[in-house]
């Protein structure tokens, strides 16, 4: 039986498209988001206020919501001031890896595909799969090879489909309900990056 995994949304976010320059192109990304304030309506396809750019890679029912772990941001700080584009003690705000939520408590080698996120306030939450990196992550995070080192790390995230909507609002605790529980969103997203595909 797999153990009781429990945690808490630090921040739900949201973001509009706007254009943003990767490499020597001005692109439309919706990456940057935001801390809401106060309670955001979570529907089929999404949080309130919140857009995705380019829905054939995010968005839609299965990956309506983005959920990133805060355990991550420390690494991704140090990341970050060792490419020489951020000091060392500057901190990354929620929202800087794309999230709609970050989330404590919660891996990538703890979420599998199916489970469930069953939040105090009734919204529930199914795992779907892993984010994967691209240029824009590379200019929000400022430097190129930012996506190279989230293959390695596996620190990706995942998607989340929207079984049970309703209002999410950052401190709101959730527990996780497990699914089949056949691959984790960091096994299927070591397989996917796998040198060679």
């Amino acid at each position: 039986m797999a153990p009781v995994v429990r945690g808490t949304v630090v921040s739900v976010n949201t973001g509009r498209t706007r254009l943003v320059t990767v490499g020597a192109r001005r692109v439309a990304s919706a990456i940057g988001k935001a801390p809401a304030a106060g309670a955001v309506e979570v529907r089929a396809l999404g949080l309130d206020g919140d857009e995705q750019a380019d829905p054939s890679v995010h968005g839609g029912l299965s990956k309506a919501v983005y959920a990133f772990a805060s355990e991550h941001y420390p690494v991704w700080r140090t990341l970050r001031a060792q490419a020489g584009v951020a000091l060392w003690d500057e901190p990354l705000p929620p929202g800087a890896f794309g999230e709609n939520l970050t989330l404590v408590g919660l891996t990538e080698a703890d979420a599998f595909v199916g489970d469930r996120l069953c939040f105090e306030g009734g919204v529930e939450l199914a795992v779907s799969e892993p984010r994967f990196p691209c240029a824009k992550f590379d200019a929000a995070m400022g430097f190129r090879q930012a996506s190279k080192m989230m293959a390695q790390s596996g620190h990706c995230g995942f998607y989340l489909q929207v079984v049970v909507p309703g209002r999410l609002a950052a401190g709101e605790a959730f527990a996780l309900r497990p699914g089949a529980r056949e691959v984790s969103i960091g096994e299927l997203f070591r397989v996917r990056v796998r040198p060679g595909r």
